[in-house]
């Protein structure tokens, strides 16, 4: 962009203040964890598409899920890992605009897909009789559209915004990949608008897709009270538990980075929580719903045998 005769058109990733030593021990770490999330999510698809127990709404749900983590993590990880082991640790102009566009468009349909299977979760366990009426497929694609929708919504307008800013000399970004806040503060020009509807989009986005979480569970909690059986309370909650972890420190991680007051260590503390909430968390997901979900566990063993034969 160009401004008094200066154009940028390159930016330079400054990522970790740490020594040359430990940058190659977290490119081994995370190149590890990037692999097991990419590996899991992908096993999770696969699985759901092959096993004719999991063609349910909640692992269909969880489908889109696995591809939503595989690409927002995908948007960042291989070019933190680059920045690792190079000493050019810049990125396009366009690359900058590509990558922020396609993190900020996945990141914000996992909030609206884990809002959705909450839903999915009170019609199952609160309304069981009319479940198969109220989650027909084309509800459940209209869900799913809805949520791309929103997610796509979100960060057109502020990679649109973003990058309608004037830059004149400053191009280095104090993170690991191309984020609204390091970016425009960078910029020489009012920025106001920018930060107002940072603060209005994931205000919302998170307020809204919470209540949802939240109000569905209140449903569900009181519906699970009311079971006489001991038994039936523990196996009606077991079918929550993977999806209740998952939202706890899916919206806790992202509540933490995006409204944590400002401070001296903010964009220090920004880093940390981006690396958990960006390539953790994507790696965590297939191994809650693995570990934690019965039928998930009875389809992989049930591949496990016709692969040992």
């Amino acid at each position: 962009m160009r401004e008094n005769g200066t154009e940028v058109t390159d930016f330079y990733l400054l990522g970790f203040s740490i020594q040359q030593d430990f940058q190659y021990m977290l490119f081994v770490l995370f190149l590890a964890i990037y692999l097991t999330s990419v590996v899991g999510n992908a096993g999770i698809i696969l699985l759901i598409n092959k096993d004719a127990r999991l063609q349910t709404p909640m692992y269909f749900f969880l489908q889109h899920l696995a591809f939503v983590d595989i690409c927002y993590t995908s948007a960042i990880t291989p070019k933190m890992l680059k920045g690792f082991v190079v000493e050019n640790k810049s990125i396009s102009f366009g690359g900058c605009v590509i990558q922020l566009l396609v993190y900020a468009a996945f990141a914000t349909s996992d909030c609206y897909l884990l809002a959705v299977m909450a839903v999915d979760r009170y019609v199952a366990i609160c309304k069981p009789l009319r479940y198969p009426i109220i989650m027909s497929r084309k509800v459940c694609i209209q869900l799913v559209v809805g949520s791309y929708l929103m997610g796509s919504i979100n960060s057109s307008v502020h990679t649109g915004l973003t990058f309608s800013r004037s830059y004149c000399k400053a191009n280095h970004i104090n993170h690991f990949f191309c984020d609204v806040l390091p970016i425009i503060s960078l910029s020489c020009s009012s920025i106001h608008i920018n930060v107002m509807l940072l603060l209005t989009f994931v205000g919302f986005n998170l307020t809204f897709t919470v209540s949802v979480v939240i109000v569905s569970y209140t449903y569900i909690t009181a519906t699970i009270v009311k079971m006489a059986s001991t038994a039936g309370r523990k196996k009606t909650f077991s079918t929550c538990a993977s999806h209740l972890t998952a939202v706890t420190i899916f919206y806790g991680t992202l509540s933490y980075m995006y409204l944590q007051p400002h401070s001296d260590n903010s964009q220090e503390n920004m880093k940390v929580a981006s690396t958990f909430y960006g390539i953790v968390i994507p790696m965590l997901n297939p191994l809650v719903y693995s570990l934690r979900n019965k039928e998930v566990k009875e389809a992989f063993s049930t591949i496990g045998k016709k692969f040992s034969r």
